[in-house]
């Protein structure tokens, strides 16, 4: 019933947010403010950023090396920041890139802004944390800004990702958010293969909506 309700809800809810999005939004968090342009993903109306927002506000970040791996908004990286960490902030898309430097700007945070897909352009480089928030809907995307939301027919992006996330993950805490409207044993399947495993260490329920954040770890 859950996901017939949904199925009949969504066509309604794509309306409404290219509506609501049809100029940059203003969204806030712990006195950081910024401004969303229409071709990155929503932190307003979707639950997982909000989840990781709370998450991560936990975390002693002091001094702490942070990546954000496909940023969108940036707000939680911007939230990073704010908490002392050195903060590296990435995504495919140029836009939500040239905002999330003038949100930085405005709100006098400091971080370093890459634009990579996955970690292409982040070689070299090692973290304390890693936060990923991922596309996970199995659809060929069709431009820069669906990339936030579908992983490619057959999982492509996962399959990448599990690739190269194990070079990072020796020294990293990796944390993945993922919503129960996924393939959840389909994206551990691909991580398993590549030696991963995945270690629940948060699950929210809001409305009719569960999200699982997983730490990410090497070993079967």
């Amino acid at each position: 019933m859950r996901q017939l309700l949904k199925k009949i809800a969504l066509p309604f809810l794509k309306l409404g947010l290219r509506l609501y999005y049809w100029k940059p939004r203003t969204f806030c968090y712990d006195n950081i403010c910024i401004k969303v342009h229409s071709e990155v993903f929503p932190p307003h109306l979707t639950f997982s950023t909000n989840i990781l927002l709370a998450f991560v506000n936990k975390l002693d970040l002091q001094n702490k090396s942070f990546l954000e791996l496909g940023c969108g908004s940036g707000i939680i990286s911007l939230l990073a920041a704010k908490k002392g960490a050195d903060v590296t902030a990435s995504d495919v898309n140029q836009i939500a890139l040239d905002f999330l430097e003038t949100n930085a700007s405005k709100n006098n945070l400091k971080l370093k802004i890459i634009n990579s897909d996955l970690f292409d352009n982040i070689k070299n480089q090692t973290f304390d944390y890693i936060i990923i928030n991922p596309p996970y809907y199995p659809k060929t995307p069709k431009n820069i800004k669906e990339h936030a939301w579908y992983c490619g027919e057959n999982f492509d992006y996962f399959e990448r990702l599990f690739v190269q996330l194990p070079n990072y993950l020796a020294i990293s805490n990796c944390y993945m958010i993922l919503s129960q409207d996924c393939d959840i044993e389909k994206i551990k399947a691909i991580a398993l293969r590549n030696a991963m495993t995945f270690e629940v260490v948060l699950e929210n329920t809001a409305l009719v909506e569960t999200n699982y954040i997983f730490k990410i770890k090497i070993g079967k």
